[in-house]
């Protein structure tokens, strides 16, 4: 997975709380990479999958 779509999909996540179709916790799920995937992170993407997934575990109670 190259940069730009780990970083769209990263975007894509984390635009609005809400939507026509319902919450944050309706229409998002906890992003989970593969250990390579986690490798080719930058920074700035790496603290953004971690907010999104520490958002959801607070709103949404998602777990590990």
């Amino acid at each position: 997975m190259g940069k730009g779509l780990i970083a769209a999909v990263l975007v894509t996540a984390l635009s609005g709380c809400a939507t026509a179709k319902g919450g944050f916790c309706a229409v998002s799920s906890p992003l989970r990479l593969t250990g390579r995937a986690v490798d080719m992170l930058s920074d700035e993407e790496a603290r953004a999958l971690l907010a999104h997934n520490r958002k959801g575990e607070k709103l949404c109670g998602w777990g590990p």
